[in-house]
């Protein structure tokens, strides 16, 4: 299993959001997580449409958590940007019907899932 570099960026970015409460501009956010700027742009156009950040627009501008830190996982975000990662399964496998491995990999989603979808922003910061 391989986190891509877009999932990274949104979760530093995400927890950098939870720790520094208030609206953060995106050239900010860039800098002090060290993300690529454009590649951040887009990564939170993906994180607003999903509803886990607000934009305030205008000078004063920036983003912030649309929720609590405590209502936010990282499964969530997962979800929106890299739905993959979390996906461990033997479809496609030339050998998915005569391979008994696949209750291993079930196991390693189950595991996975609660790990992803068991801690918050807020437990990440503390």
């Amino acid at each position: 299993m391989k986190i891509s570099k877009k999932t990274e960026y949104g979760l530093i970015a995400m927890v950098f959001l939870a720790k520094n409460k208030g609206v953060h501009p995106l050239r900010e956010i860039a800098r002090k997580t060290r993300a690529p700027f454009d590649f951040l742009e887009k990564i939170f156009s993906q994180l607003e449409k999903a509803k886990l950040i607000k934009a305030k627009r205008g000078v004063a501008g920036g983003y912030s958590l649309a929720h609590p830190a405590n209502k936010i996982t990282p499964g969530d975000i997962v979800a929106v940007l890299d739905e993959n990662i979390s996906r461990a399964h033997c479809s496609g496998c030339p050998m998915a019907r005569s391979c008994s491995s696949e209750n291993v990999w079930l196991e390693v989603q189950a595991s996975l899932d609660k790990s992803l979808n068991s801690t918050t922003l807020a437990d990440l910061i503390k």
